[in-house]
């Protein structure tokens, strides 16, 4: 084998490599002596076919074998032997003309060709001790508690049937035809649809339009979509619906006490305050974490600056791009519109989709220098909790997570990353600093950008 190289630029490196004939066809020659033991051929007893007679018969199949396999060994060597850790899998190039490769294939020939390689970054990682961040943290407070058990009682209200108009507060049990510019739309229709007058659960406009409105009597509701509506096709469109009230209630009397505790399945009001106050307490840790995480991924970022592989980068922002590009067309929305043009947004998305690639290999560098591993276990936890979130589909879920490994690897990498981002936190100085919950849930300027 013949190694020359063509090309070392950056994390590129390019090969041509010559696989002399005499070395393939010796390989075919023992690969097909291998046969001759194994063939059962009219005319012949077992194990006395002669090589040449297989060779006329096999010899091009088994040389094809012989080849791609001869090209998956001569890459791997050149690997190891310059010690790379490789970026993408190698980029074959074989000789494209007929003529050649079928000289290559009868064995007149030597196989030459090219392959490209792009390979990893040589890491030196930053002294992790020396980074400091600031974690907000927000104690549970009993405003805060006493906000949700009222959302919690409000939910459970009863209400009663009631005579006369509704007010704000009842419940209007409606039905109702929308049209934009007299034409019906998808999704603009609904039978038997509760809202309580008040609750700005619908429109902007909608509830207070229904004020005074009788059992069977039929309004026409006018409003407008915002500007921000999830349905892209109907933001910022007016809109008229044809109301029917079809049931008027009024809310009934909601004490908060044992009685309605336990109704929740609590044993007392105690029970239920302290229930609540855990959850708002694992919100108010979760956005802490996320706080904190970004903090700590730019401190990395800003301790390690070093060249990525070009396709990872392109490939990261070619998911990006197609994503944000994806958003604007179903929203309707250009680049103009985002105070930018096409060539601004393409330069930051790639410094976005780099970051994201060289973070991505800090941390993978630093789980394999501390021998942090995401065991068997912990994915199975990671599968049978992706599970419950489908009821009534575990099975399924389970078994597409059992068969795709490409997907189970989607399970592991997030467990990986918070793992090493832990194993971080132990070694950065980090000073816990109170906040109201206005900073703790305000979006920061990075994350805007």
């Amino acid at each position: 084998m013949q190694v020359t190289e063509l090309l070392a630029e950056g994390l590129k490196r390019e090969y041509r490599v010559v696989l002399p004939a005499a070395e393939l066809d010796a390989k075919a020659t023992a690969r097909l002596t291998e046969m001759k033991d194994k063939v059962r051929i009219n005319g012949f007893r077992p194990g006395k076919v002669p090589v040449a007679h297989l060779k006329r018969m096999y010899g091009k199949s088994v040389l094809a074998e012989v080849i791609d396999q001869a090209v998956n060994e001569a890459n791997t060597k050149i690997i190891d032997d310059n010690g790379f850790k490789l970026a993408m899998q190698p980029k074959v190039e074989l000789p494209q003309d007929e003529a050649v490769v079928n000289e290559v294939i009868e064995g007149k020939a030597d196989l030459s060709y090219t392959v490209g390689i792009e390979v990893l970054p040589a890491i030196e990682l930053g002294d992790f001790k020396s980074i400091s961040l600031d974690k907000p943290v927000l104690a549970v407070t009993d405003a805060e508690i006493d906000e949700t058990v009222n959302r919690i009682s409000e939910a459970n209200r009863p209400y009663a049937a009631k005579e006369g108009a509704a007010d704000k507060g009842d419940r209007v049990t409606v039905s109702f035809v929308g049209s934009i510019d007299g034409e019906k739309f998808e999704g603009g229709s609904g039978e038997d649809i509760p809202v309580v007058l008040g609750s700005n659960s619908f429109i902007p406009g909608f509830e207070e339009q229904l004020i005074g409105i009788a059992e069977g009597e039929t309004r026409t509701v006018n409003v407008t979509f915002p500007e921000n509506y999830q349905a892209v096709e109907l933001a910022g469109k007016a809109a008229a619906f044809e109301v029917t009230a079809t049931k008027i209630e009024a809310p009934g009397e909601m004490a908060l006490d044992d009685e309605f505790a336990k109704s929740l399945g609590m044993d007392d009001m105690a029970a239920l305050r302290e229930q609540v106050k855990s959850r708002i307490a694992q919100e108010h840790n979760a956005q802490s974490r996320a706080k904190v995480k970004r903090r700590l991924l730019d401190a990395l970022d800003g301790l390690h600056q070093f060249d990525v592989p070009p396709t990872l980068a392109q490939q990261e922002f070619e998911g990006i791009w197609n994503s944000v590009t994806s958003e604007m067309d179903n929203q309707k929305r250009s680049f103009a519109d985002e105070g930018t043009t096409e060539e601004e947004a393409r330069a930051d998305y790639d410094k976005i989709a780099k970051r994201r690639v060289r973070l991505g290999l800090v941390l993978a560098e630093i789980g394999e220098k501390n021998n942090i591993q995401v065991t068997d276990d912990e994915v199975t936890r990671a599968v049978v909790e992706r599970a419950r979130q489908f009821p009534g589909q575990e099975q399924q879920v389970w078994e597409f997570y059992r068969k795709n490994a490409q997907a189970l690897a989607s399970l592991r990498a997030p467990i990986f990353e918070e793992k090493v981002v832990d194993f971080l936190l132990e070694l950065a100085t980090v000073n816990e600093v109170p906040v109201t919950r206005e900073e703790l849930y305000a979006e920061d300027e990075a994350d805007k950008a």
